[in-house]
């Protein structure tokens, strides 16, 4: 009569233990879903980066237009997880190391590709 229900006083008692894990009783932020996206686009073009530059190695730089079509494709993919990293900047509730990490590997790899093809270009 005067008692709570069982079901009410487990469904607290979960929401406290909740409560106790988490620093100041705050809800842990999940990363940006395009700031993971980001990181990923930025590994797919130093990995192909890198395929590249060993095929050159390999075949004595006799595929030049493979080599270069590998590099047009990193830059695409570079300059697609920068909007990406972008995108992710709005999600709300959000940790955004992600995106942050994102936006600057992939910078760092859009000009490294843009100085190898202007040098290309002049050499």
């Amino acid at each position: 009569m005067f008692g709570r229900k069982k079901g009410n006083r487990k469904g607290n008692e979960k929401q406290i233990n909740k409560r106790s894990a988490r620093k100041y009783g705050q809800t842990r932020l999940k990363h940006s879903t395009m700031g993971k996206n980001s990181c990923r686009l930025a590994i797919i073009a130093l990995c192909l980066l890198v395929v590249s530059i060993m095929i050159a190695f390999m075949m004595r730089g006799k595929t030049l237009g493979f080599v270069g079509g590998m590099g047009i494709l990193s830059m695409v993919l570079a300059s697609l997880g920068i909007r990406a990293a972008l995108k992710g900047f709005r999600e709300r509730e959000r940790n955004y190391i992600t995106c942050k990490i994102g936006v600057a590997a992939n910078i760092v790899m859009l000009l490294e590709l843009i100085v190898i093809f202007f040098g290309g270009l002049f050499k």
